[in-house]
């Protein structure tokens, strides 16, 4: 199915609360000091400061052992973020979609600014992907691939699967690869630093469930 070109941005009282997460105190048990700059397998056994949250048709929580959102509003999107501060960035994540219709839309944030502000590197259970961002003063996202749409590719596991994305933000260059194989790049010098997220949204009726595990964020 082709993509709508429109993907709203949500803005409520909680998903604020989650865009502003501070994180966990010091030590930080989800920098190892090695070559993570951040890593989650959401065991259970440490707390990365993900805000969670029951809010408008949609529930983030951590649940044996995944990170789990839940949405019923077709075309918005949802997310959190663990309230850290990168530049140049390459994040991996193990997404699973769980059950829901497959035209959807879910994946990795980087650069988060603030709520209005962002990179988002999506794919979708029905076969597409895009990179996209959210900037002030427009509440529709803009897709930066080339004709501005979602675009399709065989690389994606379709339906009720597991696909590893990884996004990578270096410079002004933003690069999405799906299952080990690359399949965009693009450049855009909007966001230069920010937080890292996970993010996901249904672009028909019913409820997309998606899980994410072993996030891991390292430098290039």
């Amino acid at each position: 199915m082709r993509k709508p070109f429109v993907l709203l941005l949500v803005l409520t009282a909680v998903l604020l609360l989650a865009a502003c997460n501070v994180g966990s105190p010091e030590p930080d048990p989800c920098d190892d000091g090695g070559a993570a700059l951040f890593h989650d397998d959401f065991s259970g056994e440490q707390e990365c400061g993900w805000a969670l949250y029951s809010q408008g048709g949609a529930v983030v929580e951590i649940d044996a052992n995944v990170f789990r959102i839940s949405t019923s509003q077709p075309g918005q999107i949802w997310w959190s973020n663990p309230g850290r501060d990168f530049a140049d960035v390459i994040v991996t994540a193990q997404a699973r979609q769980s059950s829901g219709p497959d035209d959807n839309a879910y994946g990795v944030i980087c650069r988060y600014q603030d709520e209005e502000n962002f990179y988002l590197f999506l794919i979708s259970g029905d076969g597409y992907f895009t990179i996209g961002k959210y900037e002030s003063g427009n509440p529709q996202v803009t897709y930066l691939t080339e004709d501005g749409r979602f675009q399709p590719t065989d690389t994606i596991n379709q339906g009720v699967a597991t696909n590893l994305i990884r996004a990578s933000c270096i410079g002004d260059e933003l690069s999405l690869a799906i299952n080990g194989i690359p399949v965009i790049t693009v450049t855009d010098a909007a966001f230069a630093t920010g937080d890292i997220g996970l993010g996901v949204s249904a672009l028909q009726q019913g409820t997309a469930v998606v899980e994410f595990d072993e996030l891991l964020a390292i430098a290039p």
